[in-house]
């Protein structure tokens, strides 16, 4: 390996490093402002500036300078700090001194690096400029006059993104950030401009003036807004839940954030179920927790086991609905099952319905068939990961379903079962030339009548066309719920003889329905007796008998399981409000009162028979290697008719409880672009 010195220090480094990644390779600092490591380098700022030897005898950007065998680097010669200084100075000449109402004040790029960088005075005493401010929509407050020109922005949007909105107009002092046609950011992940914003031009919108950073307490958890399991950290003050802020997983989130996913955080303190209710003569009427759990035992207890049915919604923790499933096999009921959308997956090998490529293994991809998904509304992360490999090059793209603008190119093969029932010449040769072909089936392909014999048929194709052999699975299935892998590995499923979700709903088919925060569905055709638990008082709760009021997924420590397998901790951030209780716990308290009381008083006791049960669930945080299965084993062999693929998410900002009581996700519902229907080439 190549070896440079850094102030004196020898230090080894990888061919095609820049000057900048070889001097904090051995410990130095340096400044910067345009560069970020996940971004095309741009070199605008100038504030990374060293001195290097050989070369001209001037201050170099590190950042966009090549190291290279035998260099000598200096971060801290005068001649360097005199530069750093002078740039500092010419960065701040039109800056306005608004620190004190600027929401970026105490954890600002600018701020830091002008106390440790800069000069302690400016020798600028010409007017400022002032820059007119822009709409950016609503999740992005613009303070266009702060702005330094570093590109950040626009370099995210266009490369990450893939939404071109945002670029830089005008030469010289005229030069300023825009989008080119005044109008909203169309973009999902539109959020992280705000993260890599380093001075306060761009600041979050719906958080504006509602905190100083120094307020906040931190908790770091995982997000339930989807089933990536992106980590996040969740600031709060007090009771209330202020921000969430992507954390870096290179495995998952990378370190950005979609904006369902950062913004619906406002939907926690609205539209809360915060005691207990029954329904009386038609209306609601608030009780205590004993006259609330006493009425839903005796229910239970009155009803013969096969007229009681469990279903579990989409943002619920593993220890829940571990309680609730032990539950109701003490009861007796084989009715249970965690797939409100109808998904035919589950039951059999656990390959059969993960993420096997792994969400940081999709970029390995060389092929990838699309199923009924629209990666755009249903994991935008995933969807940026694909983008990234697509934009290297030699990544080819098919999609079976609906034509939307993914960001990227595709060769468009058909809109539904029929397509997969007779795959075309050229989908087969995509996936049969690729070295790692991948197929990701999404919940649009596998809901309805014809699903699992969809899902048989995608499983012929992928052994056919070697998605699946030794050293490489990439047949992968996405999921939208964060719950989803997390029930089916634990069996929350139809036992023998069992109804499934459907069938619970229908007439006359159940005596006492139990929703575990299942809000998703319409309950209200069932004549039976309804009983939901959940936090929000939304479609579940609306058609209740009687209401239990639970912990949102920051107001309890629970276990999640990602589309990948990965399990995974969400810590508590604040206590569940009102009279409202953890989850297991009421489960818990109901079964003491409907005579099957659980083997378990704490939650440690409830992870350990859950660990017990299913071993998976005690790897936390690991991801096990992809390993081949019989793909031809899954669904069942039936006609798959001929139905158009639609995605299960009709509405992305409006997907859950949390999402629907956020103003902010319902005006960006509002806000919203349909996506564009590309032609087919």
């Amino acid at each position: 390996m190549p070896i440079a010195k850094v102030n004196g220090v020898e230090v080894e480094f990888e061919p095609g490093m820049t000057v900048l990644q070889v001097a904090e390779r051995a410990g130095q600092e340096i400044p910067r402002f345009c560069y970020h490591e996940r971004l095309s380098i741009a070199g605008n700022c100038r504030m990374c500036l060293v001195e290097v030897k050989p070369g001209p005898p001037k201050p170099q950007a590190s950042c966009a300078l090549p190291a290279a065998d035998g260099q000598e680097i200096f971060t801290d010669t005068p001649m360097v700090k005199k530069a750093r200084e002078g740039v500092m100075e010419f960065l701040l000449i039109n800056h306005p001194l608004d620190c004190p109402i600027c929401d970026q004040g105490g954890e600002c790029d600018l701020q830091d690096q002008a106390v440790g960088y800069g000069r302690d005075g400016s020798r600028y005493s010409e007017n400022k400029r002032a820059v007119e401010e822009k709409n950016m929509g609503p999740t992005v407050k613009t303070f266009m006059t702060r702005c330094i020109q570093c590109t950040r922005c626009v370099r995210f949007i266009t490369e990450v993104a893939g939404v071109p909105d945002i670029g830089m107009i005008s030469r010289g002092e005229s030069a300023e950030i825009t989008t080119y046609l005044e109008k909203n950011i169309d973009s999902e992940l539109s959020g992280n401009v705000n993260d890599l914003c380093p001075v306060g031009a761009l600041t979050h919108r719906p958080w504006q003036y509602h905190y100083r950073p120094w307020e906040l307490r931190k908790c770091e958890t995982i997000d339930v807004m989807d089933a990536m399991g992106s980590n996040i950290r969740a600031d709060y003050r007090g009771s209330e839940v202020m921000r969430v802020l992507p954390r870096v997983n290179e495995g998952i989130n990378e370190e950005w954030l979609a904006d369902r996913s950062r913004y619906a955080v406002d939907g926690l303190q609205a539209r809360r179920l915060d005691r207990p209710w029954i329904r009386e003569n038609g209306k609601l009427r608030a009780a205590s927790w004993d006259e609330a759990l006493n009425a839903v035992a005796a229910k239970l207890k009155a009803a013969p086991a096969n007229r009681i049915g469990a279903i579990a919604g989409d943002l619920q923790d593993a220890e829940s609905m571990k309680a609730l499933l032990d539950l109701f096999r003490a009861l007796g009921s084989a009715n249970t099952d965690c797939r409100q959308d109808g998904a035919a997956i589950g039951g059999g090998a656990r390959e059969g319905y993960l993420f096997n490529s792994s969400i940081q293994g999709i970029e390995n991809a060389d092929a990838i068939l699309l199923v009924g998904a629209n990666l755009r509304a249903e994991a935008p992360l995933l969807n940026a990961r694909i983008r990234k490999a697509w934009l290297k090059g030699g990544t080819e793209v098919g999609v079976i379903g609906q034509q939307v603008d993914l960001t990227y190119d595709y060769a468009y093969f058909g809109e539904g079962s029929k397509t997969v029932g007779k795959l075309p010449k050229a989908a087969t040769e995509l996936l049969s030339k690729a070295e790692r072909p991948a197929i990701i089936v999404g919940m649009g392909a596998l809901v309805g009548e014809n699903g699992a014999a969809v899902l048989n048929a995608l499983g012929a194709i992928a052994k056919k066309t070697g998605v699946v052999k030794d050293g490489w699975n990439g047949f992968n299935v996405l999921h939208t719920a964060a719950s989803r892998v997390a029930g089916l590995d634990m069996g929350f499923l139809p036992g023998e003889g069992g109804l499934a979700v459907a069938d619970m709903l229908k007439p006359g088919a159940l005596d006492v329905l139990f929703l575990l925060g299942a809000d998703e569905i319409n309950a209200s055709g069932s004549d039976a007796f309804r009983v939901y638990l959940g936090s929000h008082g939304d479609r579940g709760a609306h058609s209740a008998d009687v209401i239990l009021p639970g912990a949102a997924y920051t107001e309890k420590s629970g276990l999640y399981v990602n589309m990948e397998g990965r399990v995974q901790l969400a810590e508590r951030a604040v206590f569940p409000k009102g009279e409202a209780k953890e989850d297991w716990a009421i489960i818990r308290a109901l079964s003491e009162r409907a005579g099957q009381t659980l083997p378990y008083d704490t939650l440690d006791q409830l992870r350990t028979k859950l660990m017990a049960d299913v071993p998976s669930f005690g790897r936390i945080d690991y991801l096990a290697p992809s390993a081949s299965f019989d793909v031809a084993s899954l669904g069942v062999k039936g006609d798959v008719g001929d139905v158009a693929f639609v995605s299960t998410i009709t509405d992305p900002y409006l997907t859950n409880p949390i999402a629907r009581a956020s103003e902010t996700m319902a005006e960006l519902s509002r806000e919203r672009v349909a996506p564009v229907a590309l032609a087919a080439e």
